[in-house]
């Protein structure tokens, strides 16, 4: 199907809008990709609803299934270059039919190839559409990664003791002469693996009697592989000629950056080394835009949230600053921000660090401290960019603060980040920042405060009754809710919890949402900041704006399925 009549049908359906499908036909033409391409990696359409538009327009049935429980003998069918090249996957062999999905069912070039298979095998073909996320699957099954990583090893033929440390005398030489291609595989599986199961960070940690591969993913840090210790220096040493870094200088931290094509999307990493005395220990952060990038949805914000930063968007200036604690998902929502602020007829600046994610259509720069090129003077030359929205990474210091609040109040719309512990807390840290009070009123407009809570497993969750202390918290906390948004709640509360399955590989979470509250600035906010204002004072005002809590929202989520009760009272406070 082309992007114009793919485009077409999702118009019609009604998924996008006019202006929508103008920007990614734009989008493609610049970047040379498929209009699929790019409403899979960024998640604009749900994945299925997009097959079942294939669908219907080119009369093939849609084939739902699970990649996991497909044979090993049905996937030898077909080559793993053919399934990459062609978007294709092999379904089943039944008697003589041999079953096949295709993501473009209406590929010339793919049939062909499929044609050619069943034939070599005198077998009658069978084609259904399959969707995108369906077919990225398949291609998970056919790279087993620790199978990989063994053959990798095996091939350096390394002797010795079960990989323990070698401890030399002094007079001794290092030997050398490890073959590269080996260790070149071990590191292109493990970032390709990391990619593949959506991991955030890669840790390569020497240990006493091994090299340590951990991978943190929904936020959790879990051990992947473990390697001899022998080919330590070796692994480190690949990873630092690929971020163009100094392979002998151990003895200071380094940081690197690289970008690599993985399963056909372009992904940044972002390296760290950091000396220790059993070896440099390196940290990775993939940076990948098809997961990073997110819309309000992806990320959580739903409800009275997303009708009040919608608000706030709408204004012609001001600020909306976003706080938490590190690892909160601030850049994340930030970048939601500003890609909903995003437009042709807009000039958006950005000082980022680092740039975790390159935005089209976003003027986006990296601070540099070490030249004295920070968020401070960065943000006075931005002011001379002609800029309508201003995003800033995070404001660290007093001068940074009074200048984003000045830019606020000169027209612009400043999106930026702070460490507090919750949205009442960002006007006493402006304060202390020696933000003058009577500014804040005109300047800021929302205060927003987060937390991330991993979403429990779709295919494993059960409705369970909670335990009595837990039915006693949730009430508690919904007591304030407004009446509107809290009706749909009753008692007794059901509460639900995922064991674990295949699907979530036996953790009973697949991915992370954001638990929000959200302040405004309003009139009665005023008057308590023009007159010494407390935390307490902000905190009567939020409960008149009937401001949901992070624990509230994330309550509330709990009780739709979405969240576990026990870690949403575990990351929030009262």
């Amino acid at each position: 199907m082309t992007d114009e009549k793919l485009l077409a049908e999702i118009k019609k359906s009604g998924l996008l809008d006019e202006t929508a499908v103008t920007k990614l036909k734009k989008e493609a033409l610049l970047s040379g990709q498929s209009v699929e391409d790019i409403i899979y990696n960024r998640r604009i359409v749900d994945d299925i609803k997009l097959a079942e538009i294939k669908s219907q327009a080119l009369g093939v049935p849609l084939q739902r299934f699970k990649a996991e429980e497909l044979p090993e003998e049905v996937l030898k069918l077909i080559p793993e270059e053919t399934v990459r090249t062609y978007a294709v996957a092999p379904l089943a062999q039944e008697n003589d039919v041999f079953v096949v999905g295709m993501v473009n069912p209406d590929d010339q070039k793919a049939q062909d190839a499929l044609k050619f298979i069943a034939r070599r095998g005198r077998l009658n073909l069978g084609i259904y559409l399959i969707s995108y996320g369906d077919w990225q699957g398949v291609l998970r099954k056919y790279s087993p990664y620790k199978s990989e990583i063994q053959a990798a090893i095996k091939s350096l033929n390394l002797g010795g003791d079960e990989g323990a440390r070698k401890i030399i005398s002094l007079e001794e030489r290092g030997k050398s002469g490890i073959e590269e291609a080996p260790i070149i595989r071990i590191v292109a599986q493990t970032l390709k693996e990391a990619v593949e199961m959506e991991a955030s960070d890669v840790h390569i940690e020497p240990q006493e009697k091994y090299l340590r591969i951990r991978f943190r993913i929904d936020g959790i840090l879990r051990e992947t592989a473990s390697l001899p210790a022998e080919i330590s220096s070796s692994v480190v040493s690949r990873v630092k000629v690929i971020s163009n870094l100094k392979i002998d200088e151990t003895r200071i931290p380094q940081d690197g950056r690289f970008r690599s094509r993985i399963a056909g999307r372009e992904i940044d990493f972002r390296v760290a080394t950091f000396p220790t005395p059993l070896g440099e220990k390196v940290a990775l952060r993939i940076l990948d835009q098809s997961v990073g990038l997110k819309n309000f949805d992806q990320i959580g914000l739903v409800g009275r949230n997303l009708e009040i930063i919608n608000r706030g968007l709408e204004k012609p200036f001001g600020m909306i600053l976003i706080s938490g604690p590190t690892g909160s998902g601030k850049s994340t929502t930030l970048y939601s921000l500003l890609q909903r602020l995003n437009s042709e007829g807009v000039n958006i600046v950005s000082l980022e660090d680092p740039v975790e994610y390159f935005v089209s259509g976003i003027n986006q720069s990296q601070v540099r401290p070490e030249i004295g090129y920070d968020f401070a003077s960065g943000l006075r030359q931005i002011l001379r960019q002609d800029p309508d929205i201003i995003m800033v990474g995070e404001i660290r210091d007093d001068e940074t603060a009074g200048l984003a609040v000045h830019a606020a109040l000169t027209g612009h719309i400043v999106l930026s980040t702070l460490h507090t512990n919750n949205a009442i807390g960002v006007i006493p840290r402006l304060i202390d920042m020696k933000v003058e009070p009577f500014l804040l009123p005109s300047a800021l407009n929302l205060m927003i405060s987060q937390r991330l809570v991993s979403l429990l497993c779709n295919n494993c969750k059960t409705q369970i009754d909670p335990p009595t202390p837990i039915a006693k918290e949730i009430s508690d906390a919904l007591k304030s809710v407004p009446a509107e948004i809290v009706s749909k709640y009753k008692e007794p509360y059901k509460i639900y919890r995922a064991p674990g399955c295949d699907k979530c590989g036996k953790r009973g979470f697949v991915g992370r949402s954001v638990t929000m509250e959200v302040l405004e600035m309003t009139s009665e906010l005023e008057t308590i900041i023009n007159s010494s204002p407390t935390s307490e004072k902000i905190l009567v005002e939020a409960r008149r704006q009937n401001m949901i809590t992070l624990r509230q929202d994330g309550i509330m989520k709990a009780l739709d399925g979405l969240l576990s009760v026990e870690e949403v009272l575990r990351e929030t406070e009262e």
